[in-house]
C-alpha cells in the first residue's frame, strides 16, 4: 500500500490534532488528583530477547515510573503542604509507590490517579530507574 505523501506542515498539524484527540480520551482528574501514565518498560532485553505480550503489561503494571498526563484543577493548591510549589507538572516523569492511586485500564494499558502527595520524586527519564534485571 502506497503512503500519501504529506507537506511537512499538514503532517504536524495532523500528529497534533491525533495527540490532541488522545488526550480527550483521558479523564480529567477531579480534586488534588493526578492521572499517570506508567511507563511500559523495555519490549527488548539489552541481550536481544524479545518479550512476550504479557511480560510487557507485567512491566507496567509493577512499575513505578510514569508521566503526568494531567492535574486535577486543586493539585498543589494547598500553600501549607506545598509551601516549595508543585513537585510535578504535565509532561514530567515521575516515581510514586509500587501499589499506589487507582488503577484504570485503558486500550493498551493502564492509567493510574494518584493523589498530589503521592509523588516521591521526579526523573529525568524513566529508564534511569528501571528494573535492572529487565535489562540484561
Amino acid at each position: 500500500m502506497n503512503k500519501l505523501l504529506l507537506p511537512e506542515h499538514v503532517a504536524i498539524a495532523r500528529e497534533k490534532q491525533k495527540e490532541k484527540d488522545e488526550m480527550a480520551k483521558i479523564p480529567d482528574p477531579t480534586g488534588w488528583r493526578i492521572v499517570i501514565l506508567p511507563h511500559k518498560g523495555v519490549e527488548k532485553t539489552k541481550g536481544g530477547v524479545l518479550l512476550s505480550d504479557q511480560a510487557i503489561q507485567e512491566q507496567q503494571w509493577t512499575t513505578n515510573v510514569g508521566l503526568v498526563m494531567k492535574l486535577g484543577p486543586m493539585a498543589y493548591k494547598d500553600k501549607d503542604k506545598f509551601s516549595t510549589g508543585p513537585w510535578c507538572k504535565e509532561k514530567d516523569w515521575v516515581i510514586f509507590a509500587r501499589y499506589a492511586g487507582s488503577r484504570l485500564k485503558i486500550d493498551g494499558g493502564e492509567l493510574r490517579i494518584l493523589n498530589d502527595d503521592e509523588i516521591l520524586g521526579v526523573v529525568d527519564s524513566p529508564e534511569d530507574v528501571l528494573n535492572a534485571s529487565l535489562h540484561s
